[in-house]
């Protein structure tokens, strides 16, 4: 498999040499054909002079320089889109991610014929709010969002390439790849890695970051939160008349002298039920258009077979007749088309 390593750069100038160093032994075992990609997230320190140091110095090395800080997820997306070979991994760039732990990825992506794996640490390596928010986060993705592998995922990922075709129409300030990850597929596998503490620095993925990410993503990429308020105008509904049952009953049995309150207080309930209700239905419409606006594919194609591939690897043709190259199409003169 070649391999293409998408890293997200944010105030990263004292390891990115360090970082490329080690991955670049472990990938010439890994495959003869591999790149790193390194996409500065419009880091304002010298981030991006170390990435085009690297970029000019060091072969299979790119770099690509975000016009500002879009954000880890955006500058991903920008990555995988620039990446050329068959399976992407990203890691990130603070050397918490070894790239020794890379083979382990790659073996179960072939081993067990998935399309995704995630590199679950064996232990948190971060305090015990950002473990929180972080659980938390993906507890919110796998019940809002249906993904069922939620809780494993984590940004030392490996998948194939093909699935980006998937999330093409992905646009907007607020992508998240783990989402547009679980539209293309249900091969999804997570290997235990072990995880090195952060070298330099504090992370820039706080708690409160954390948070801001899954508002986004609830918001972003579900209808639930409209969804609830259909159940809310369902609830209010039954409590509208359940209370107007009782002002009713109260007023038969001469509990209630006040006139007009009876008919005041039903009317309210039932009003204010209807309300909720009717936006819940609204709701619901306004977000299947925003479920289709947000660039889900129709498929994703795995691979293609047709005549033309036979041919060109010299197979049979149908009936026991192989292809030769008198048989073969002759070229138009002057052109490597058929």
């Amino acid at each position: 498999m070649s391999v293409s390593v998408v890293i997200p750069c944010y105030r990263s100038a004292r390891t990115l040499g360090p970082l490329v160093a080690g991955l670049l032994p472990v990938l010439r075992e890994v495959s003869p054909e591999h790149e790193v990609i390194l996409v500065v997230d419009g880091s304002p320190d010298d981030t991006w002079a170390a990435a085009a140091g690297l970029a000019r110095d060091v072969q299979n090395v790119r770099a690509v320089h975000l016009s500002r800080n879009y954000g880890q997820h955006n500058a991903l997306v920008a990555g995988i889109r620039e990446a050329r070979f068959d399976v992407v991994v990203t890691m990130d760039d603070d050397l918490q991610h070894p790239p020794e732990q890379i083979p382990l990825l790659l073996d179960a992506l072939e081993r067990e014929r998935l399309d995704l794996v995630y590199g679950v640490p064996y232990e948190e390596e971060h305090g015990y709010l950002r473990s929180l928010a972080s659980r938390s986060v993906k507890a919110g993705m796998a019940a809002a969002l249906g993904i069922g592998t939620a809780r494993e995922i984590s940004a030392f990922r490996a998948f194939r390439t093909c699935l980006r075709d998937g999330f093409d129409g992905l646009r907007g300030p607020h992508a998240s790849v783990d989402v547009a990850l679980s539209w293309t597929t249900t091969r999804v596998g997570s290997v235990r890695v072990r995880m090195h503490r952060r070298g330099h620095g504090r992370s820039n993925y706080t708690a409160r970051m954390l948070v801001r990410h899954a508002v986004n993503m609830l918001a972003g990429y579900s209808a639930a939160p409209l969804r609830a308020a259909s159940y809310l105008g369902f609830l209010v509904g039954i409590v509208g008349l359940l209370l107007g049952g009782a002002v009713l009953w109260r007023f038969v049995t001469g509990g209630i002298t006040v006139a007009g309150f009876t008919t005041l207080a039903s009317m309210v309930a039932l009003f204010s039920s209807a309300q909720l209700i009717s936006i819940g239905v609204l709701g619901e419409y306004i977000g299947r258009i925003h479920g289709g606006g947000m660039g889900r594919p129709t498929y994703v194609v795995r691979e293609r077979a047709d005549s033309a591939a036979r041919e060109r690897a010299g197979e049979a043709r149908p009936g026991g007749v192989a292809l030769t190259a008198a048989a073969a199409p002759k070229q138009r003169a002057g052109s490597g088309e058929r």
